[in-house]
Parts: structure tokens; C-alpha cells; sequence
């Protein structure tokens, strides 16, 4: 790469999940090297395709899907996708000539550092969970850089010796956005206790059937609500919460999750790797509600390690609805019980992982 811009090609999507740890390390790459050319390939209709151009990326698709485990027309179709994917990648591979192909999961990024691998490209992989998915597990063997966030990721993996922890990139706006400006961002008064609600970049239907009765309470209260409910159901939660707009604030989705981290004092989400991370470089308790139909039920396993450090509250999804309530209101009563969990969440932070991917990038490059 001598001479000429550095040329890279990030491969992640799906949900928001595996989409933003690749952002956060395309936008340190970008702030380093102006001139760089970073594209991003995905999936059409999935939130990528949004995203990456709104972020100012170039984005190209490939057609493939998640592999349906039963039986069905779907099913049936995907060794057809996965052939055509595999032959889009590595056209594009060979057509775009990255220096470094960076996979950060979805089923997107299977086709993508195959073809990358199969051509002689270097390729890193960042895998968010504490458990490694099938994608992650297959193409690790041949991997120049894995990149994890849990110790005992490494455990699954059959091949060691190419693992760094690392930890989860984050947005670099995290952290940096006062509690003051947080508030005025959403129209809320700062000295009241604030709770963050949100089930990842899809929402969360039994997060927000738990939410939606206690909202009036919490706002007769005196207490506030910025609430991302994803698209289903929004227009229902909406009507029923217009007479307390000063007090509850209701989005499908929320862009800037700098502004409603620092406008808070607790969130109610789910446990996917990305999320945590962005709890943890903020320092803000959560009560977490792990996606019961997550492979390996690996959201349960990431909840864990926030418990275990005092930094969060577990509650299952069947539990919801039923523990809740009085969860939420036990913890904004608390706030001695709030800083401590806040300051347990800190100290599982990583803020430094966007930065030192990127290192580990740059590295890649000058190797190629």
C-alpha cells in the first residue's frame, strides 16, 4: 500500500448489533486517513442499507439470508444464495482490491471473508459475544487478526493463537455529551430521574408490552421516559402516551444514542454485545432483558458478566412483564444503588477498542 490510499472493505450487518462496531471502526480508520477508501457491503432492506450512505460510505449488496433451521422454501433456497453471494463477494473483492477485509458478523459477513480469504486478502474478524457465532467459528481458522470482547470467547475457538481481547468498538461521541445537553436534546428537565428504553435497532415487543402500562405511573411520578420502541407497535404506544408527551418521549428509532446515554439514569434493553459496550463506556445500570431466541442464548450468557460485576439487573423475557415495574421504580428511588452500579459499569468499559482495531487494521494493511 506504498504511495496510495489506504483501501478497506468492511463486511457486517443485519442489525444494528454487528452494523455500528464496524462504523465505530471505519470512523477512527476515516479520522486517521482522509483519503482512505472504506465500503461496506450488506444486505438490501436490512438496516445497513440506511445507515452506511447516511453515514457516507460507499455500500454494495449481496443476496444472501440467515439459514432458517426449519424446513421450508427458504431453506431450500440457500445453498443458491450462498453460491450467488459467494461469487458477488468476490467479484467485488477482486474489482475493489481492499487491503483488509473487516468482518464483524450477520450472515453478510460469511460470504464476504470467505471470497477475501479464498483470494489471498487479509482479513480481520471482530466477533461482539461472549459466545462466537457459526460465522465467526468457521472463518477464525483462517483469520489473520480474531478480535473478541469476552475472555472466554477464546475457549470456543479451535484456533488461539491469531485471538486478541480487545472489547467492543464504540461510537467516539460516547461518553463526551453532558447530562445538561442530553436533556435539552429530548426536551427534558435534567434534575428529574430519567429512564432509557430500548430493545436494539429492531425494538422489542415484550420490552415494550412490559413498558407500556407503568409509563403513566412513572410520569405521575415525577420520573421521565425516552423510549425507542422500534417500528412495531409505535403508532399504539404513541396515542397512548400523548398526554404525557412533556414527560415520555417516543421514537422508532433513536440516531444519536450519545444524547439519550447521557440524559439518563437507567436503561431497560436487551444484552447484545453492542449494547453492553455502549452501557459500559457511558457508565449508566441497566435492568437487562435478554432475547430468549438468541443462538446459544448467548444474551443470557453476556447479562451475566454485567451481574456478576454489579453493574446490571438480569430479569428473563417471560419475567418481563411481571417484575418490571417495581424493578424500574426500586432502582430510580435508589440513587446510592444507581451510582454504584454505574461505577461497576465503567470499570467494564473499553473505550480504547475502536482505536486499537483500528491499529490492528493499519497493521494488516502494511502487511499485505
Amino acid at each position: 500500500m506504498e504511495g496510495r490510499p489506504l483501501r478497506l472493505m468492511f463486511a457486517g450487518g443485519g442489525t444494528g448489533g454487528h452494523l455500528y462496531p464496524a462504523l465505530a471502526i471505519a470512523d477512527e480508520l476515516r479520522r486517521r486517513h482522509e483519503d482512505a477508501v472504506i465500503e461496506f457491503i450488506g444486505t438490501r432492506g436490512k438496516i445497513e442499507s440506511r445507515v452506511v450512505p447516511e453515514r457516507g460510505y460507499p455500500f454494495f449488496t449481496i443476496w444472501i439470508s440467515g439459514l432458517r433451521r426449519r424446513v421450508s422454501a427458504a431453506t431450500a433456497l440457500f445453498p443458491i444464495k450462498l453460491a450467488v453471494a459467494l461469487m458477488q463477494s468476490a467479484l467485488l473483492v477482486l474489482r475493489r482490491k481492499p487491503d483488509v477485509v473487516i468482518g464483524t458478523g450477520g450472515y453478510v459477513c460469511g460470504p464476504v471473508v470467505a471470497a477475501a480469504q479464498f483470494l489471498g486478502r487479509r482479513t480481520l474478524l471482530q466477533e461482539q459475544n461472549s459466545l462466537p457465532g457459526a460465522t465467526t467459528k468457521l472463518l477464525a481458522r483462517r483469520a489473520d487478526e480474531v478480535h473478541v470482547a469476552f475472555p472466554r470467547t477464546a475457549e470456543q475457538l479451535a484456533r488461539k493463537d491469531n485471538v486478541h481481547l480487545t472489547g467492543n468498538p464504540t461510537a467516539q461521541s460516547l461518553g463526551t455529551v453532558s447530562r445538561a445537553d442530553g436533556a435539552r436534546y429530548f426536551g427534558l428537565d435534567p434534575a428529574r430521574k430519567t429512564l432509557l428504553v430500548f430493545g436494539g435497532s429492531r425494538g422489542a415487543a415484550s420490552i415494550n408490552a412490559a413498558v407500556g402500562p407503568i409509563a403513566p405511573r412513572l410520569a405521575g411520578e415525577g420520573m421521565q421516559l425516552v423510549w425507542q420502541t422500534g417500528d412495531e407497535g409505535f403508532e399504539e404506544h404513541r396515542r397512548a402516551c400523548e398526554a404525557l408527551a412533556r414527560s415520555v418521549k417516543l421514537y422508532r428509532f433513536i440516531d444519536n444514542m450519545a444524547y439519550a446515554y447521557a440524559a439518563c439514569d437507567l436503561a431497560v434493553c436487551r444484552s447484545g454485545a453492542s449494547s453492553l459496550a455502549e452501557l459500559t463506556v457511558t457508565g449508566v445500570p441497566s435492568i437487562l432483558i435478554p432475547y430468549p431466541y438468541a443462538a446459544a442464548d448467548h444474551q443470557t450468557e453476556n447479562a451475566k458478566a454485567m451481574v456478576e460485576a454489579g453493574a446490571g439487573i438480569l430479569i428473563p423475557d417471560a419475567d418481563a412483564a411481571a417484575l418490571l415495574p417495581d424493578a424500574i421504580s426500586g432502582l430510580l428511588r435508589d440513587s446510592a444503588r444507581l451510582g454504584a452500579m454505574g461505577n461497576a459499569a465503567r470499570l467494564l468499559g473499553k473505550p480504547g477498542a475502536a482505536s486499537a482495531l483500528a491499529d490492528a487494521v493499519e497493521r494488516l494493511a502494511q502487511a499485505q
